[in-house]
């Protein structure tokens, strides 16, 4: 796969990850994210060994301990972004939620900066670019943002983007499948451990229906399983920058979900010209970080 290919891949774990707002809207605010979590964690874990089994055994005879730690820590991280952004999301609509997550792509670079890693300058100019369509697209909602929310998304966006970053070291060094398929498992161990305690009925505490149980499947098998492995794939061949940028297109396909979906789904988003400026400047963004506009050298006679 070349660095062409890892971005398209990227651009495909993108319009999956954008389903996200879509799948979490149908799923009541009676069901903690921590469920959540560790329902669709363990499910695409499962079947990933399932359909994985000698790979991931193989894989884990070769890796050894490190391999084991490593999906631990990577787990710990995702289970944190990922439980923030529920808890996050329940305060914000669709559009604006979408547009908050994208913060991600202005926190990387300075975490890249303070581990002392070099960061282009097409990449500063991006994540400026995506940085004012933020803010922009909030003009139009200054009175109705909840700070608590605000907070709680800003964090787990700073979490998601050293998960990146490590994310990005891991892939060039495992097996992507066997690594994505350690990571739900271990996602899912986690935050069952943390609902339990939160909640000692677990299971018992979800009234279950058919709408609960789609979106827990739904989720499970395109995200986690197949948009989380497909994301390794690619990490081998793109830059953990390039990839933040990417992911901030999820706002786009957002929007449109927002625009077309039922109102029965998700609560239905009219862009206002602040959501439509903003969209326009991270589209900009992702446009400098992945298309080279140098000119080729000429070859003089």
């Amino acid at each position: 796969m070349n660095k062409l290919q890892a971005n398209l891949c990227l651009v495909c774990v993108t319009l999956l990850w954008s389903t996200e707002v879509i799948i979490f809207a149908c799923i009541p605010d009676s069901v903690v994210p921590f469920a959540t979590t560790a329902i669709t964690s363990m499910i695409g874990g499962v079947l990933l060994f399932l359909c994985f089994f000698k790979r991931i055994m193989a894989a884990l005879k070769n890796g050894g301990k490190k391999l084991l730690l490593t999906g631990v820590l990577l787990s710990v991280l995702n289970c944190g972004y990922n439980v923030m952004y529920q808890y996050g999301l329940k305060e914000f609509d669709v559009s604006t939620g979408a547009f908050t997550i994208s913060m991600t792509v202005v926190i990387l670079p300075v975490i890249l900066m303070m581990k002392r890693q070099s960061v282009d300058k097409k990449t500063w100019i991006s994540a400026i670019l995506v940085l004012v369509g933020i803010i922009v697209s909030y003009l139009g909602k200054l009175g109705t943002i909840s700070v608590p929310g605000l907070l709680m998304m800003i964090g787990g966006c700073i979490i998601r983007a050293y998960y990146i970053i490590r994310l990005n070291e891991a892939a060039r060094e495992f097996d992507p499948v066997s690594l994505s398929a350690l990571i739900a498992v271990f996602v899912g161990v986690i935050s069952f451990i943390i609902w339990f305690v939160m909640q000692p009925a677990t299971f018992g505490a979800i009234e279950w229906n058919t709408q609960i149980i789609a979106s827990l499947f739904i989720h499970a098998y395109f995200i986690v399983m197949f948009a989380q492995t497909l994301n390794i794939f690619a990490q081998r061949n793109a830059t953990p920058a390039a990839a933040t940028i990417i992911y901030s297109l999820e706002i786009i396909f957002s929007l449109i979900w927002g625009m077309t979906m039922p109102a029965s789904i998700v609560t239905p988003v009219t862009p206002d010209v602040f959501m439509l400026i903003g969209a326009a400047f991270i589209v900009l963004g992702n446009l400098s970080e992945i298309v080279s506009f140098k000119r080729k050298a000429v070859k003089q006679l």
